[in-house]
Formats: C-alpha cells, structure tokens, sequence
C-alpha cells in the first residue's frame, strides 16, 4: 500500500468494510458514507478496470460505461503499475 494513504482513518475505513457481511449491508454502509455520485464514480472506475482486464478497447469501454478517456487511462496505469487489487478482486469474484 502507497505510504501516502495509510493511516489510521483508512485503516478505519478498511476495518468497517471487511466487517460487512452481505450485499445488503454493503449497500447501508456505503450509501451512508457516500454520495450517489461518489458511489457512481468507484463503479464505474472498477467496470473500466473489468474491462480493461478483459482487453476491451477505449470506445467500447466509453460507450459501455460514460467513462472519460482520462478515466479511463488512469484506471488502466493502475492496472500496469498499481499494487494488484483490482487484479485480486477480479479473481476472487470469479472463483465465487
């Protein structure tokens, strides 16, 4: 994890999510925590990421999710040169 980010309150923030147990209680949480347009924003940013993982190209992924091509590029350096998550997230839910 990038120094700049950890700190108490995010690992707060992570604490509070891992307990969550069903999509149900996700969706309290995070409507709480969260504007629509904040909630909005992460789906979109982790759809992106779905799909550059599965080698769709920037229009299809523009026309699919609204996505900007900036977005875009920045969700796809992630997946070059961030720290894996969105590779392990993708994963686990595959394998449910």
């Amino acid at each position: 994890m990038n120094a700049k980010v950890k700190d108490e309150n995010v690992d707060l923030l992570f604490q509070a999510i891992l307990a969550l147990q069903n999509m149900e209680e996700c969706y309290d949480f995070f409507e709480d925590l969260c504007t629509v347009p904040e909630l909005k924003a992460m789906s979109q940013r982790l759809v992106v990421a779905k799909m550059l993982s599965e080698n769709h190209v920037y229009s299809e992924i523009v026309a699919a999710t609204g996505a900007s091509t900036a977005t875009i590029s920045r969700v796809k350096r992630s997946l070059a040169y961030g720290c894996d998550g969105y590779r392990l997230v993708f994963e686990r839910i595959r394998d449910k």
